[in-house]
Parts: structure tokens; sequence; C-alpha cells
């Protein structure tokens, strides 16, 4: 087995809220208690609903935000704990691909010094090779070099999700973040960045993680799957058995909406969630899925239930994971 490219062991992710009309101090759980692992050259999915922290959880990774509690290990290096990390040692290992190509460029920059500043700032000083590496990597992601001076406003949506791919790829990092990479394209061009993304992965090497509440994406690219629900994995497993043998409800739940009549045929049309997710703030005793959950019974909110294995590789956070099938 290889060694894990990256480690998180009991990550939390928690802020300090107060209340302008008074009633003390909350704690908002972005992430609480994350434990996942990532090996060289695999594609780990992580998927939830919108609010359930996966974008809280790849900044801490990123080092962006200290963590409450627990360890990030990114190839070999700790970046938790009172030692900060080294940040251009990072900046070479881990990288990120925004979720909205608009916003996520400098409208001010061409794309020629996007791509060239990065390489500078990390010593390379030979402005043939600058320009080399500037050119080949804009071939990568299918774009023509006469387009180096281009500013981001001349450039389609998928244009600039392939600059910012670019970006991200130019300083040749070993794990690649991916969040929400393709949900603000056009329908039409998310296959293509996807295909890109693959084709990348294999070419240089590459880890990802992909970040998506869209569950079609994540089944077509990732090799393994992490799913995420207030702030906590729920199940977790290689991406064939997530799909066809879900043991976690919330897992059920996000395979039914999927609109595919050949998923939903396969989980079954009692497999639906009720309500909303709750806050972080106020999260629900007990597992914390249970308002929603169809199969809610009194152990539920009692008690967390424990994340236990399924089968080999697959686990799950549930207390009837052994009954559904």
């Amino acid at each position: 087995m290889a060694e894990a490219l990256l480690s998180l062991d009991d990550l939390a992710v928690h802020f300090k809220i107060g209340n302008a009309l008074g009633g003390g101090v909350k704690t908002l759980k972005a992430v609480d208690g994350v434990t996942l692992d990532v090996k060289p050259g695999e594609c780990l999915g992580l998927v939830g609903e919108s609010g359930c922290g996966k974008s809280t959880l790849a900044l801490a990774i990123m080092g962006l935000l200290p963590p409450t509690r627990g360890t990030i290990g990114i190839d070999g290096q700790q970046i938790s704990g009172s030692t900060p990390p080294d940040r251009m040692k990072m900046a070479r290992t881990v990288q990120m691909v925004f979720q909205d190509p608009y916003a996520s460029l400098n409208p001010r920059q061409t794309v020629r010094r996007t791509l060239a500043d990065p390489l500078r700032l990390h010593g390379v000083t030979d402005k043939a090779e600058v320009e080399a590496r500037v050119i080949d990597m804009m071939a990568k992601v299918g774009l023509r070099p006469e387009q180096a001076d281009r500013y981001p406003h001349e450039f389609s949506g998928g244009q600039r999700q392939r600059i910012g791919i670019a970006r991200a790829l130019i300083l040749k990092p070993k794990l690649v973040l991916c969040d929400e990479p393709v949900s603000a394209l056009d329908v039409s061009i998310r296959a293509q960045i996807i295909n890109l993304l693959l084709e990348l992965k294999d070419e240089m090497g590459l880890a990802y993680i992909m970040i998506s509440h869209d569950l079609g994406v994540v089944e077509h690219v990732s090799d393994r799957v992490a799913v995420m629900y207030l702030g906590r994995i729920v199940e977790q497993g290689g991406w064939q058995e997530i799909f066809e043998n879900p043991r976690h409800p919330y897992t059920r739940a996000l395979i039914a909406a999927i609109p595919d009549p050949f998923h939903r045929a396969a989980i079954g049309a009692d497999a639906k969630a009720r309500g909303e997710i709750a806050s972080a703030l106020n999260p629900p005793t007990g597992c914390h899925f249970n308002p929603r959950c169809p199969l809610k019974a009194d152990l539920c909110t009692a008690e967390y239930p424990a994340f236990g294995e399924v089968s080999p590789g697959h686990r799950a956070a549930c207390h009837f994971r052994d009954r559904m099938s």
C-alpha cells in the first residue's frame, strides 16, 4: 500500500459566533472530527449538500483556516499545530481549482502573467524557461499560444476554468483540491472540463479531492467516495460500493436524487430525505441526520452511531447499516 499523500486525523474547524442582540456566544462546528486519507494518484470524491462543511475542510487542508483540533499531514509535512506550515513548500505540493472561474482570476492580469507569476515567485528566473512552461501548460489545458496576452473577460466560462486549472498545475503539485469545478459552467461544457481533469490526472500523476454535491460527477471521476453531513463523514468506500450498496440513509437519499432512472430504481423511492439540513450551530442530538431519516428510531436520537465497517474499505456511521442492502 502506498503511503498516504494526505492524512487527516480527527480534524475539526469550529467558529465562535456572537449574537448581536445578546444571548452569548455559540460554536459553529463546520468540520467536526474528520478522518481521511488520500493516496498518490487517487481521486477521492467528497460529497454532501451545501452547508455540510466540504469547502471549509478544503480551506483547512490548504492551510487557510486553522484547525480547532486534529492533525493534517501532507506529503510527510504536518501543517497543523503550533508550528506554521512552510507556505512555499505547501504551494508546490497542494493547489486548488475554485468553483467560480469568473471570480477566481485577476481581471487585470493576462493569462501569461497569471501563469508566470507563480513560477517567478518559486525561483524560476530564466525568461525562456518561464515562457516555455507557460505555453506548455496552456497547451495541456487546450488553450492556444496566441491567447496568452488576453485578459479573463475575453474568454468564455469554460475557457476561464481551463486557465484556473492551468494556474493550479503550473507548479506541478501532487494534490489538487477541486471545489465544485464545473457547477458554475453550462451543462454542455461540464463534460469537457471533467474529461480534461481526468486526462491531466493520468498525464501528470496527480491526486484529486473532487468536492461536489453532484453525485453524477463524483461517480464518473472518483476511485473512492466520502459522504459528508453536518461536518462529519457518514459513509466512505470505493465508488462502486457507495453507489451500488450504500449503507447510510443520507447516501441513499443523495443517490435517489440523481436524475437517472436506473439509480432511482436501484435505491427505491422511500430513500428520499425529508426537510432541510439542520444548522451546524445547533445540530440534532444523536445522529445528526435523524430528523430527516426514514429509518429513525429512539436509538438514533440517543447516541451518535459508531463509524463501523460494512466490508473491507467500506464504512458507515449508522445504527442500521447492517440491515440495508
